[in-house]
């Protein structure tokens, strides 16, 4: 499963690069959204845009929907942003996405700044 989840997550990176490498910056985060899932679509991955990934209490109770940007394989949460830097309230996100929703993996890509960002987290299980 990691070696999977390596692989994919460096499949993502490489494609982030060339989309960035030809967009560049200065363009909405949903033209980044578009041109990832099309790019991996291309390379046969199951991409799903603005997905419903179910948020449930620590009991199991439904509490409602996080739309994830990109739900990756069913497996991997990718969250894009188009801002000229990542900040700590970026990284809360997703984490509490993955938290949420009991996802290990989680990508958060920036297209927004001069040079691509691109950082994974895995959510420690034993913080649940």
């Amino acid at each position: 499963m990691e070696d999977e989840i390596r692989e994919l997550c460096n499949t993502i990176r490489e494609t982030s690069f060339a989309i960035h490498g030809y967009l560049r910056h200065g363009h909405q985060e949903k033209v980044y959204e578009n041109a990832l899932a099309n790019r991996l679509r291309k390379l046969s991955l199951d991409i799903k845009q603005q997905y419903p990934l179910q948020v449930s209490d620590e009991d199991g109770t439904l509490l409602g929907s996080y739309y994830a940007d990109l739900y990756v394989d069913n497996k991997l949460v990718v969250e894009l942003k188009a801002c000229s830097i990542l900040t700590g309230e970026h990284v809360a996100q997703l984490l509490g996405y993955l938290r949420a929703t009991r996802i290990e993996h989680g990508l958060l890509i920036n297209f927004g700044s001069p040079r691509l960002q691109i950082k994974k987290y895995i959510l420690d299980k034993t913080e649940n």
